[in-house]
C-alpha cells in the first residue's frame, strides 16, 4: 500500500495538487493551516473538508494541498476538487458518493479571451450615429 493518494484538481488558472494520507493531523495548505492561508474566506475550510465529511473520513484522514495561480475561490475549488479525486483514486467504492456531491467534475467555465477592436471580451467601443 502506498503512502499516500494523490489527486490533481484545477479551476480556471488555479491548480493544485493533493494528497490524503492516513491518521489525524490538521490537514495543510502550501505548508499553512487552511484557515491561516485563506484568511479572507471563512467558508473555506467547510467547502474544501466536503468531500472527507461526505464519506465519514474527516477523522481517519488528512491532506496536504500545493496550490498556485488564480484567485482565492479559484484555489479553494480546485483544492476541494484535487482533493475529490484524490479519496476516489483511493477507493474507487466512493466515487458515485462524490460525482452526487460534484465533487468529480471539473467545472470548465474559464476568461473568455480579448477581441481585437473591442475593449473586453465581448464591450464593443461606443457607437455613434452621426
Amino acid at each position: 500500500m502506498s503512502k499516500y493518494f494523490e489527486g490533481i484538481g484545477r479551476r480556471k488558472t488555479a491548480t493544485s495538487r493533493v494528497r490524503i494520507y492516513p491518521g489525524e493531523k490538521a490537514s495543510m495548505v502550501n505548508g499553512k493551516a487552511i484557515d491561516t492561508y485563506f484568511l479572507s474566506n471563512k467558508e473555506a475550510e467547510k467547502i474544501i473538508n466536503e468531500g472527507l465529511v461526505i464519506t465519514d473520513l474527516k477523522d481517519k484522514y488528512y491532506f496536504t494541498a500545493k496550490v498556485s495561480g488564480g484567485g482565492i475561490n479559484a484555489q479553494i475549488d480546485a483544492i476541494k476538487l484535487g482533493l475529490g479525486r484524490a479519496l476516489y483514486s483511493m477507493d474507487e467504492s466512493l466515487k458515485p458518493m462524490l460525482r452526487k456531491a460534484g465533487l468529480v467534475t471539473r467545472d470548465p467555465r474559464d476568461v473568455e479571451r480579448k477581441k481585437y477592436n473591442h475593449h473586453k471580451a465581448r464591450k464593443k467601443p461606443q457607437f455613434s450615429k452621426r
